[in-house]
């Protein structure tokens, strides 16, 4: 297993397809990035409430393909509710096999089991679930995180990759349709 840890970001612009982004860190606080990556994919599963990681889950896929990561944080949740109804961060750890760690920006109604974590003095939660590290080191991990703000500064960086508002500084994946 890798010795890195790594964010994934996906958005979905509006004249279709997906633009998946990855920030590598050579670290658990993303304090000094080594790879950044995004892979464009032409086509995309339409958007069905409850199987969002149908949608997701190829993007990640394809920005990830080659990279070993010991640790992979997702924007969103690993599992929707207490009893484990699965959201992208599960599917992805049952396919990839690596820890992951869900960070969300808003409260799914259904994720009363979510860690809340505060950070840069801001009055609003991150929320935060975890497949294959317990969830309470998933929350500290991420109060960790590099940067002042609410948002840690390599999840801020993924997401503006992801919406094409910076280019990586490191090498471009491949793009790929789907």
């Amino acid at each position: 297993m890798g010795e890195r840890t790594g964010a994934v970001d996906v958005h979905y612009p509006e004249t279709g397809g997906a633009r998946a982004a990855l920030v590598v860190a050579a670290d658990d606080r993303f304090a000094t990035l080594v790879d950044e990556r995004i892979t464009w994919l032409e086509h995309v599963a339409p958007y069905r409430p409850g199987a969002f990681f149908e949608r997701e889950l190829p993007a990640v896929e394809a920005v990830l393909a080659g990279v070993d990561l010991k640790l992979l944080i997702v924007d969103g949740y690993v599992d929707l509710d207490p009893d484990g109804r699965p959201g992208l961060g599960a599917h992805v750890h049952a396919k990839l096999g690596v820890p992951v760690i869900g960070v969300a920006k808003t409260a799914f109604a259904a994720a009363a089991h979510a860690v809340p974590v505060r950070r840069g003095g801001s009055d609003r939660p991150l929320y935060v679930t975890a497949a294959g590290v317990p969830v309470a080191d998933a929350a500290a991990l991420v109060a960790a995180m590099s940067g002042p703000y609410r948002m840690p500064d390599a999840l801020r960086r993924v997401d503006a990759l992801a919406r094409g508002h910076v280019t990586p500084s490191r090498p471009i994946g491949p793009v790929i349709s789907a």
